[in-house]
C-alpha cells in the first residue's frame, strides 16, 4: 500500500454517468487484478474507493459512476488536476485456480476490474468468456475493448434494449465454463453463487472508512471467521461466503 499523487491525463464520459479517468505516477504497488485505489476529494473526509479497471506502467485506469456529490466532484476534475490516491489496496482475484475456460461476470459499476483480469487471464492463454450487465443501452461500457482483448463478450440488459433480456444469470444457462469470477451488487452476487456450476471468486462492495484494514467498519462474516472487505477482501471465495 502506498499514498501517492496522481495527475489526471483524461476524463471522460463513457456511457450514462460513467466516467473513465486516466492517471499518471507510481502505481508499483497494484499488482493484480481486482484491487483498488481510495481516492482524497478536497472538502470530502472520507476518501473514495474505486475498483482498478486497467494498470500498465505508470497509468492506472478507473472507472466510476456518478452517484453522489463525491463522484460529481470526480466527473468535473479536468486533465492536470491531481488526487492523492492510496493504491495496492485489496487482495485481487486468483487467476491460478481458473482452469482453462474461466467466466468472468461484471454488472455496472463491477465490470472495471473484469478488464484488467481478462487481459491476465488471455495472457496466460486461458479462453475468456465474458457476461457484462447493465440495465439499459445507455448504460453499456467496454464491450469492444472486451472484444478488443480477444473475449467473447455477451451483454445483458434488464429492459431488453441490447443484448440479451434480463439478468446475467440468463446469459449463465448453458455455458461450459470452469471457475467463475464476479463483481457486483450484492443481489447480483448472490444470484451468481446459487446460479453457478462451479466454484469460483466473488469481489463485493461495501462502504468503508479507512480503506485499508484499521477501523475495522467493512468487516463481514465468513465461514473462515471475520474478513476485513478492504483488506483480506474485496475477493472472497464461493465456499467461504455466508449470506
Amino acid at each position: 500500500m502506498k499514498d501517492v499523487n496522481l495527475k489526471i491525463v483524461s476524463n471522460k464520459k463513457i456511457a450514462e454517468n460513467t466516467y473513465e479517468c486516466v492517471l499518471l505516477g507510481d502505481i508499483s504497488d497494484i499488482t493484480a487484478p481486482g484491487q483498488f485505489v481510495n481516492i482524497k476529494l478536497d472538502g470530502f473526509y472520507l476518501r473514495r474507493p474505486i475498483s482498478v479497471c486497467d494498470a500498465v506502467g505508470d497509468r492506472l485506469t478507473i472507472i466510476y459512476k456518478v452517484v453522489g456529490d463525491g463522484t460529481e466532484k470526480m466527473a468535473n476534475a479536468k486533465a492536470g488536476c491531481e488526487w492523492m490516491t492510496l493504491t495496492g489496496l485489496g487482495n485481487g482475484y486468483d487467476t491460478s485456480l481458473s482452469g482453462e475456460r474461466p467466466l468472468l461476470i461484471g454488472g455496472g459499476a463491477g465490470v472495471p476490474p473484469m478488464y484488467m483480469l481478462a487481459k491476465k487471464l488471455i495472457s496466460e492463454g486461458k479462453s475468456v468468456s465474458v457476461i457484462l450487465g447493465f440495465n439499459t443501452a445507455k448504460e453499456v461500457f467496454y464491450k469492444e475493448e472486451f472484444e478488443a482483448l480477444g473475449a467473447d463478450v455477451t451483454v445483458t440488459t434488464v429492459d431488453g434494449s441490447v443484448g440479451i433480456k434480463g439478468f446475467v444469470t440468463d446469459a449463465m444457462r448453458g455455458l461450459d465454463y470452469t471457475y467463475f469470477y464476479t463483481c457486483g451488487p450484492e443481489p447480483m452476487l448472490r444470484a451468481i453463487y446459487n446460479s453457478s456450476e462451479s466454484s469460483g471468486q466473488l469481489s463485493f462492495e461495501e462502504r468503508m472508512g479507512c480503506g485499508f484494514g484499521a477501523c475495522m467498519g467493512c468487516s463481514c462474516k465468513t465461514k473462515y471467521g471475520n474478513k476485513r472487505i478492504c483488506r483480506d477482501g474485496p475477493v472472497l471465495t464461493k465456499e467461504e461466503i455466508i449470506w
